[in-house]
């Protein structure tokens, strides 16, 4: 059996102790809106411990953390605005990515819409970064409110009725007159502590998920991810699929071309390969050129995957694979091995001559790097620079590649619901937040509460568009 299996045992177990227990101490169950809250006073002593003991260090934490709060609300609205312009402006890309825009993360999310850039999420995954997120974004909460002398009532978990009782939620409930006494700095820094709770557990999990994966896999091969190719005057091809074409067009290039598999493009000099999709998708982003590929011999081979070995010698990366490659003369027949989706495959490929330089030998491939633009992407490469693209990496040890999945998991969903929780919307800490602001800036409740309701309907109008993109790209 594999951890899939496992993995929906636990749940299934899970559910039937959860319940049980619910069932059990139902009298303690109050519904609250769509809530059903089960209120105790666990961890409150020590929330007023710390609150109480540590007054400077939270002090300055406070405005640590209220900066915080107004650059994840920033840089969420940033976000949220690429989003839009993505759904409105790029239907295919819409269509690749399959999961609607308002999603709830639930186990296996990946596995069911088949995201493959994305690890499994397993529900052993969920449960515990959920309690983990939880827990520190409340407990961050409870330790701001009694800084500032804010009572807490009580605290304790709930879960949705509606569904299975695995959805659950951590709470602190405070005393609302008491909270309402308390200045607006000291309410900002209460309500941003959460979201900076979960910032400090983002990076925390993300630093130890790089040692860990610098500690625990190694070089195992070299990745590619196109094969070798050549920009082709459009006015250059005199043919198609032996198919003679004078005065060549796209328009007639793509209507001689078969659907499956690689069409032959050919040209005085050279026949080259390309798929009737990779025409079709050229066909909108030039007029005079065409990018098609070499008549290689991994193309012709249909070589896919990683290759970790040449004739049984193992291969570490791209510097390996071109020595070894270099050691044989065009003509030779070689076997690849490659790994893909953990199944490893061997090819028997002939390779050919060097385009630049016939003495050599040829196969074909290459790794085109996918450098990111914009803020998001800069940063995102950045911080998966410990980690080479081109390079494919093995685990040292068995459960190597859960636990790295298990720490992407916590530093993605923690980095996730702080800046979801900083939308300046009714229902996140970010609404209050941004009405504090205003009412700090203008003195004025009215003025406040009216900019707290404009920002509020103006976000559920662009989840509205969202939603609506989302449905045209698939039906258009």
């Amino acid at each position: 059996m594999n951890f899939t299996g496992y993995d929906i045992i636990f749940l299934i177990f899970f559910l039937i102790l959860i319940s049980v227990f619910l069932y059990i101490n139902r009298k303690n169950l109050k519904r609250d809106g769509w809530l059903f809250l089960y209120r105790t006073k666990w961890g409150m002593k020590k929330i007023d411990r710390i609150g109480k003991k540590y007054k400077k260090t939270l002090k300055f934490l406070s405005y640590v953390s209220i900066t915080c709060g107004y650059f994840l609300m920033g840089f969420m609205l940033y976000l949220f605005g690429k989003m839009v312009y993505l759904y409105v402006a790029y239907p295919a890309v819409v269509r690749a990515i399959k999961v609607p825009p308002i999603t709830p993360l639930i186990p296996y999310l990946p596995q069911m819409f088949k995201l493959d850039f994305m690890p499994p999420f397993y529900f052993t995954y969920w449960i515990i970064i959920i309690a983990l997120i939880a827990i520190t974004h409340e407990f961050a909460h409870g330790i701001f409110m009694r800084r500032y002398g804010v009572k807490i009532k009580s605290t304790g978990f709930g879960f949705f009725p509606f569904f299975l009782p695995i959805f659950l939620a951590a709470f602190v409930e405070q005393d609302e007159k008491s909270m309402k006494k308390s200045s607006n700095f000291n309410q900002m820094a209460i309500l941003s502590a959460g979201t900076f709770a979960n910032i400090l557990t983002a990076i925390l999990f993300f630093g130890i998920m790089c040692l860990f994966f610098i500690s625990s896999f190694a070089p195992a091969g070299a990745q590619f991810n196109t094969y070798s190719y050549s920009a082709v005057a459009l006015s250059s091809i005199i043919g198609v699929n032996e198919v003679y074409l004078p005065d060549p067009t796209y328009t007639k290039i793509i209507s001689l071309s078969k659907e499956e598999g690689y069409n032959e493009i050919r040209t005085n000099n050279k026949t080259y390969l390309i798929t009737k999709e990779g025409l079709e998708n050229q066909e909108k982003t030039s007029s005079e050129y065409l990018i098609l590929y070499e008549n290689a011999p991994a193309i012709n081979a249909e070589l896919k995957g990683a290759i970790i070995s040449v004739n049984n010698i193992k291969i570490n990366g791209w510097e390996e694979l071109g020595e070894q490659i270099l050691k044989y003369s065009p003509g030779d027949k070689i076997t690849i091995t490659t790994i893909v989706n953990k199944e490893i495959k061997d090819y028997e490929i002939i390779l050919g001559k060097n385009p630049d330089n016939p003495d050599e030998s040829y196969l074909g491939i290459g790794y085109a790097e996918q450098k990111r633009t914009g803020i998001l992407g800069k940063l995102v490469q950045n911080l998966s620079s410990f980690k080479k693209q081109h390079v494919y990496y093995e685990p040292e040890f068995g459960a190597a590649e859960f636990i790295y999945d298990f720490l992407w998991w916590i530093a993605m969903i923690s980095l996730s619901v702080a800046l979801v929780n900083m939308l300046p919307m009714g229902i996140f800490d970010g609404g209050r937040f941004f009405y504090l602001t205003i009412l700090s800036l203008t003195k004025s409740e009215k003025k406040a509460e009216r900019w707290f309701k404009i920002s509020t309907n103006f976000l559920l109008l662009l989840l509205l568009i969202l939603m609506v993109f989302w449905v045209i790209s698939w039906i258009v």
